[in-house]
This record gives structure tokens, sequence and C-alpha cells, in this order.
């Protein structure tokens, strides 16, 4: 079936997730941050995306912005921080406003002149999704944000998937997924979906019963994989 869709995760594939910790760093009001600032934004994502996993096994379910804190103060105890309040705020305050990849508006607006659905499937919450939307300025290429909020569980269950075909009357195979995150893009994979994994880090494929049927250093090369 020819992709009538492409649907992408938020943080760390359209959005920078490390741009609200190495924004920080640059301002003379966080010395500290200096040069900790890689491993704060490494931790805070781990920890992210491990209490969400944690939240969906357990059926904790919380919205996206408690993990988003939570994941933060984690990562900020870790690196010796965690008595810092203004950079607590200032780095949450960042999070609203992250910068998208420098391909992303071009993508898009790629995509769109094909004739393609374009939405974001995310953990995250919707006014969290709004913000960053707006921030980035790609309201007008995006036809939706599906947020798991809907449904009430954090990805990779397939619930949230669900949401796909729901919204735009397509089925699977006619779904190019999208996502920086091996873990999203495997479950989207078992799923049904055809799937691009955007490894900017060059990380190994992860062991799991099924694989990205795409990988690509970054998101350039998605028109053309939606048009093949």
């Amino acid at each position: 079936m020819p992709i009538t869709t492409c649907i992408f995760d938020a943080y760390g594939t359209l959005f920078d997730v490390a741009a609200a910790a190495r924004i920080a760093a640059a301002e003379p009001d966080f010395p500290r941050l200096k040069d900790t600032w890689p491993a704060v934004a490494e931790h805070w994502r781990l920890k992210q995306l491990q209490y969400t996993w944690l939240r969906a096994i357990t059926g904790a379910h919380t919205d996206f912005w408690e993990v988003t804190q939570d994941g933060l103060d984690w990562a900020l105890d870790r690196n010796g921080l965690g008595d810092d309040t203004a950079l607590r705020a200032r780095l949450l305050a960042l999070y609203w406003e992250l910068q998208p990849y420098p391909e992303v508006p071009a993508m898009l607006h790629a995509l769109k002149g094909q004739g393609l659905n374009t939405a974001i499937l995310s953990n995250g919450s919707p006014d969290m999704l709004n913000g960053a939307v707006q921030s980035a300025g790609i309201g007008n290429v995006l036809d939706d944000c599906l947020s798991v909020e809907s449904v009430g569980i954090f990805k990779p269950d397939a619930r949230v998937y669900d949401l796909v075909g729901t919204r735009f009357d397509c089925t699977p195979d006619q779904v190019l997924f999208v996502s920086s995150n091996g873990w999203d893009a495997a479950g989207a994979s078992g799923y049904g979906f055809v799937t691009a994994w955007v490894n900017r880090a060059q990380e190994p494929v992860d062991r799991l019963p099924w694989t990205p049927a795409h990988i690509l250093p970054d998101l350039t090369g998605i028109p053309g994989l939606a048009a093949a």
C-alpha cells in the first residue's frame, strides 16, 4: 500500500531535547551547568523515558509534565545540582520552547507538498506539545498532535498506535512512523507501521523482536521514503 500518512514522535525526533540544558549552560546565571550540561541532558532524558515505561507497566499513569519534572529532579541530584532551584525553574521553562532540528520545517513542508497527512504521536501532554509546536512554528504543516493522554498509557502500548488509524482512517501499512527512539521504532514495527528510526547518535539496533524498516541519520530523507 502507498504511504498516505507520516507520523512523528516529538521529543528527540522533531524537537531537540538537549536544547534546554545547552541553552541554560550558556547563560551567565548558571555557571555550574557549563561543564555538566551534557550529562544533565542525558540523565534527564534517560529517566524521563524510564519513568514512562515503569508507569505503563505498573498502571500508574500520570501526565508527561510530571514525568519530565521527576526526571529532571533525578538528573540534577545525580550531577550535584539538586539545590539550585533557579536552575530547575529555568530548565523547565526552556522545555516548553525546545528548538526543532534544523531540517524539520523543510521536511514537513515537503511532505505536505506531496499531499500526505502529517502528525505528531507523542507521550507529551497536549499543552506541552502545543507549546513546542508553536515555538517551532510548524503548526501549519501538521494536521494534528496526538497525545497518549487520550488513552492514559505511554508508548509503546498498542492503544497509543491505534490513535493513528482512528484519526486518519488508514491501515498500519499506509503509515510511515518516524522516531529517534529505537524502542519506539521497534514497537511501531511490531504494530505494523512502516518505520524509520532516526539514529542521530549512531547507536546499535536494539535487541528486540522487531526492527525498523529504515535507519536514517536525520530527517532529510523522510520525503523520499514516503514517496518511494
